[in-house]
């Protein structure tokens, strides 16, 4: 979503710490939004409607919590601020702004619903080969990334 509104837009963006295409707090957030949804929607078993606002709640708590904890860290570890939400009208400190809460809710259950089983189709089809060349082009972006920002290189 912020890629997209950042090159509609024209805006110079940069949306993680890695050189590489990854973003790992996104990464991270889809993850876990589709384990513990998963794990909702096979113990819950309750009428469609109030499953969707539990996991739209959930999305909400769990991806603001992310949002806020990446947004520490990589101030943290690397002195650096990728976003910064103190002159959103409703935010919470620098990293929680509730409109963006909202927005990650939305477009989570918009992922959960309508997205992933899409994708999950072609997922399945991607040869082993291929996911774990990815992994290892991800990991040398890590290791090279830590070694520049930590100034050991």
């Amino acid at each position: 979503m912020e890629t997209i509104y950042a090159l509609v837009m024209g805006y110079d963006f940069s949306s993680g710490i890695l050189y590489g295409p990854w973003t790992i707090v996104y990464g991270i957030g889809s993850v876990l939004i589709i384990v513990i949804s998963g794990k909702l929607f096979k113990n819950l078993h309750m009428n469609r409607i109030v499953e969707t606002i539990i996991v739209f709640l959930m999305i909400i708590i769990v991806l603001t919590l992310l949002e806020w904890i990446g947004g520490v860290l990589i101030e943290w570890l690397f002195g650096l601020t990728f976003w910064d939400y103190s002159d959103s009208k409703y935010h919470i400190g620098k990293y929680i702004s509730l409109g963006m809460s909202l927005a990650w809710g939305i477009l989570g259950i918009i992922f959960i619903y309508l997205i992933k089983p899409i994708t999950d189709k072609f997922v399945r089809k991607i040869p082993k080969w291929i996911t774990y060349f990815l992994c290892l082009l991800f990991l040398i972006d890590v290791v090279i990334t830590c070694l520049v920002r930590f100034k050991i290189i």
